[in-house]
C-alpha cells in the first residue's frame, strides 16, 4: 500500500467547483459575444460585471475588502475558464491579479480600503504600465519618473502596450524615484516605486495602439506629463525596489499561462469536434492519424503545462517566492507553446474553413502567439532558466 502524502494530482473539490461554475456563466456569452464586441467597438462589461457580482473577479482578494479570501490559483482557474469559453479577458491578468496582489501585500490600510473593493467587485478597473517604448524587455531601463515636490509627487514619462485603460479608473504605474544617501544627499541612482494614477489626472494622455488582435480590450501608449499625485499615491515602501514590483509580476505569469492555457483548451475543443463531424471518403477526418494525432500532441501538451500552472500557482500562494519564481516562468513558457501548436493544429483541422470569420479559427493564430511575447518573451524566460535553474552564466 502506498504511504505517499503528499499534495494531490488534481485540484480541490472546492477549485474543480469554481471552474465548473465560471464555465457555466462564460458560456452563456461565449466566443460570438466576445467576437462581435471586438469587430463593434463594443465592450465586454456585461460579462466584466456579472463576474464580479457572483464574486469571482475579486476571489483572490481578502474577505475584509469584498473579496473572497482565495489565492492566486482560483483567479487563475477563473481566468482560464473564461477563455475556455472563447472570453480570454486580459484585464483579469491586469486588474485582480497584479494590481489587487500588489496592494493586498503592501498597500496601507486606507488604500486597501480604497481600490480593493471596487477591484474585487468590477466596478473599478486598475491597469498596469511598465513597459515602455525605449525600455520594452529590459525593465531595468525605465525612465518614467517621480520627484518629490512638497508634499506631492509629479511623474513624467510614458508607457507602451498598457491594456485597458480606456476602461480604468486608475493604473499602477511603474516609476523611479531618486536614491537619496542616509544624510539626504542624491546619489544620481533611481529605484523602481508604485504609484496609482487616477486616468482622469490633468497631464495623463492615452492613445490607442492599432491591433491585429481581435479583443475588445485595447491597448495604449500612455503618456505622463507633470501629474501631480497626493502622497499617499505610492503603493508600499519607497526603499521597498524589485521586491515589491515581482509581487505582482509571479501573479502576472501564471494568469498569463492560465488565459493561453483556456485558449489552448478553446481551439483544441473546437478541432476535435469540427473532426468527429466532417466526414471526408466516408469516414469522419478524426479518424486518420493525420488529424488525430496533432490533436492528440496538442491534448498532451496543454495538460503538462497546466499541470506546471497548478505548480507555480501553489508554491506562491505558499508564499514561495523563489519557488513561484521558477515555475511561473516556466508555465507561462509551456501554456503559450501549448496555445500557439493547438491555434495551429485547430486551423489545420478545419482546412478552408479554418481561415474563415464564421469558424473563428485564424484570429485565434494571432491570440496565442501574443503568449510568446508578453507580458514576457520567451526568450527571456530561457534567459532565466539558463541562468537561476541551470546555473548558466548572466547572457544579458
Amino acid at each position: 500500500m502506498s504511504t505517499f502524502d503528499g499534495p494531490p494530482f488534481e485540484e480541490s473539490a472546492e477549485r474543480q467547483e469554481l471552474r465548473k461554475q465560471v464555465a457555466k456563466l462564460a458560456s452563456k456569452y461565449g466566443r460570438e459575444y466576445f467576437t462581435a464586441q471586438a469587430r463593434s467597438g463594443g465592450k465586454t462589461t456585461d460579462l466584466w460585471l456579472e463576474i464580479g457580482k457572483n464574486g469571482y473577479l475579486g476571489i483572490n482578494i481578502p474577505e475584509e475588502y469584498g473579496g473572497g479570501g482565495g489565492g492566486i490559483g482560483d483567479i487563475a482557474a477563473v481566468c482560464e475558464e473564461l477563455s475556455a469559453q472563447g472570453c480570454p479577458l486580459l484585464m483579469m491578468v491586469v486588474s485582480p491579479a497584479i494590481c489587487g496582489t500588489v496592494i493586498s501585500r503592501y498597500g496601507t490600510e486606507e488604500q486597501k480600503q480604497r481600490w480593493l473593493p471596487g477591484i474585487a467587485d468590477g466596478t473599478s478597473t486598475m491597469a498596469f504600465a511598465i513597459t515602455e517604448p525605449d525600455a520594452g524587455t529590459n525593465s531595468h531601463n525605465i525612465t518614467t519618473t517621480a520627484r518629490r515636490d512638497g508634499d506631492e509627487w509629479v511623474l513624467t514619462g510614458r508607457k507602451i502596450y498598457i491594456s485597458g485603460v480606456d476602461e480604468a479608473d486608475n493604473v499602477l504605474v511603474v516609476a523611479r524615484t531618486e536614491q537619496l544617501t542616509s544624510d539626504g544627499q542624491k546619489t544620481g541612482k533611481l529605484k523602481p516605486c508604485l504609484f496609482v494614477l487616477p486616468t482622469d489626472s490633468e497631464g495623463l494622455e492615452y492613445k490607442a495602439i492599432p491591433m491585429e488582435i481581435v479583443s475588445p480590450e485595447l491597448q495604449f501608449q500612455v503618456f505622463i506629463d507633470d501629474v501631480r499625485l497626493p502622497a499617499d499615491a505610492l503603493v508600499g515602501d519607497e526603499d521597498g525596489g524589485l521586491v515589491q514590483l515581482f509581487a505582482g509580476l509571479n501573479p502576472e505569469r501564471i494568469m498569463a499561462a492560465a488565459f493561453s492555457n483556456g485558449l489552448a483548451r478553446y481551439a483544441l475543443d473546437k478541432a476535435v469536434a469540427y473532426a468527429k463531424e466532417r466526414v471526408v471518403f466516408k469516414d469522419p477526418i478524426g479518424a486518420h492519424q493525420a488529424i488525430a494525432h496533432p490533436l492528440a500532441k496538442v491534448h498532451i501538451e496543454i495538460e503538462l503545462a497546466r499541470l506546471m500552472n497548478q505548480k507555480a500557482a501553489a508554491l506562491y500562494d505558499a508564499g514561495d517566492d523563489m519557488g513561484a519564481g521558477e515555475a511561473a516562468n516556466m508555465a507561462k513558457y509551456a501554456a503559450a507553446e501549448a496555445a500557439c501548436a493547438s491555434a495551429d493544429a485547430a486551423v489545420h483541422t478545419h482546412g478552408g474553413n479554418g481561415i474563415t470569420q464564421e469558424y473563428g479559427m485564424a484570429g485565434l493564430l494571432v491570440a496565442t502567439r501574443a503568449g510568446r511575447i508578453a507580458p514576457v518573451s520567451r526568450e527571456m524566460i530561457l534567459n532565466f532558466v539558463s541562468m537561476h535553474s541551470l546555473g548558466l552564466p548572466k547572457s544579458y
